[in-house]
């Protein structure tokens, strides 16, 4: 019996034997934009996003401390000091990889002491939670180490694989669209998390408040956050529904924009907008019934599909801009703005298959405002249309050529 396991992070959740598991294992590992900084860095992203699978690809002579493991979890968070003695039997430039480093914090203090000590070494910690960390003070190595993402599968890192119906309903998450059944790793992926990182840590007292919490939160998505509103609707005080918010940004699983509000000429809405930072992930926690219509979930995936993109694309590109949206108290809104020093950008996601002139509003009054803006409306048709000065796009196109480093102002001109 021969077994594969899919990414070293989740090996114990996503595996399959067989002997003709033996061609199937060998799938090609996707290219991704992710650069190596080529110093010592920490790498963050949810789990399964492909930072070991992409270390493990790019520096098969590195030395690999995986926090997973029981045994090494244990043997350094009883001697964190251990860490200096591996290092210093090391050649001089050896690359040292400490998998999920918030399982074990106090080792940022050895890594600290080691690089001002000028060891040699380069350490790359990557870690899926950034809770632990903000309790261990992560800028201690602030100036020494950078700070980098790793995102969910981009649509041109997938070329021709990239669906658009298949990202709508999947995700985009590697763990999951590499799995031998993707439904299954899919339902499987918020369990995993439930269980390592909430439930066994203690972050949440009641985990049956925590997966209502879930549920709730998933209304959200793509929507102005009103915390009083989830509180209500899961029967918890606004502190505790604040709480649970800041374990999922924590835990990467969430993120919000805020409004844009630079020389604003209209009185402005103030809360800002939640998105789960995948498509897939958040079909799977949205509960679906006979009154929710479908047009409403598809809508939510199209839109943050949208902007996971555009996270993915500018932490690729260095970081360079900023995600907003915008929408003023009469009603008027556009969905994201990309602002950055040489990029200005209104977007606006249509989940229709036409364009209709009302769909336009949002972008034309954001024009009156800020003219010097590039305005594009992204929706689920095939053709390309300028209307009212603004371009309208089929969305799949415009994913499938977003690029790191390709000016995203480029893809809003004919």
């Amino acid at each position: 019996m021969w077994t594969r396991f899919y990414l070293t992070s989740h090996r114990e959740l996503f595996h399959y034997g067989g002997e003709n598991s033996k061609k199937e294992a060998k799938m090609e590992i996707k290219p991704r934009f992710f650069q190596d900084p080529s110093q010592s860095f920490f790498l963050f992203g949810p789990r399964g996003t492909g930072k070991t699978t992409w270390l493990r690809q790019k520096l098969e002579n590195a030395i690999f401390i995986d926090l997973l493991d029981p045994e090494s979890f244990r043997i350094y968070s009883a001697r964190p000091e251990r860490l200096r003695e591996v290092v210093e039997g090391q050649r001089p430039g050896t690359t040292v990889v400490i998998d999920e480093i918030q399982k074990v914090p106090q080792l940022l203090d050895v890594v600290h002491q080691l690089i001002e000590q000028k060891s040699g070494s380069r350490f790359i910690l990557t870690g899926s939670s950034a809770r632990k960390l903000k309790r261990a003070d992560v800028d201690l190595l602030a100036g020494r180490a950078v700070v980098k993402t790793m995102h969910p599968f981009m649509a041109a890192e997938l070329g021709e694989e990239f669906k658009l119906e298949k990202a709508l309903t999947l995700g985009m998450v590697p763990l999951v669209l590499d799995a031998p059944n993707p439904e299954e790793a899919l339902g499987a992926y918020l369990a995993l998390y439930l269980r390592e990182e909430v439930q066994m840590e203690g972050l949440v007292r009641n985990i049956g408040s925590f997966n209502r919490f879930l549920e709730s939160i998933s209304f959200s998505h793509g929507a102005s956050l009103n915390v009083s509103e989830v509180a209500r609707d899961c029967q918890v005080e606004r502190k505790t529904v604040e709480g649970y918010i800041s374990i999922l940004e924590d835990l990467l699983l969430a993120f919000r924009i805020a409004i844009f509000t630079k020389r604003a000429k209209r009185h402005l809405a103030s809360h800002p907008k939640f998105y789960l930072f995948d498509s897939g992930v958040f079909r799977s926690v949205r509960p679906a019934g006979p009154l929710d219509a479908p047009q409403e979930v598809e809508g939510g995936a199209l839109e943050g599909l949208v902007v996971q993109h555009l996270r993915a694309w500018n932490a690729y590109s260095g970081d360079r801009c900023q995600i907003y949206f915008w929408r003023t108290k009469s009603g008027n809104e556009v969905d994201l703005i990309v602002y950055g020093e040489n990029t200005f950008c209104a977007i606006e996601v249509k989940n229709a298959a036409k364009v209709h002139a009302k769909m336009l509003k949002g972008l034309l009054s954001f024009k009156e405002d800020y003219p010097e803006a590039e305005t594009s409306l992204l929706y689920r048709g095939k053709e390309r249309l300028k209307i009212k000065g603004i371009l309208c796009q089929p969305v799949e196109d415009f994913l499938k050529n977003l690029q790191p480093e390709r000016p995203i102002q480029n893809q809003m001109k004919l």
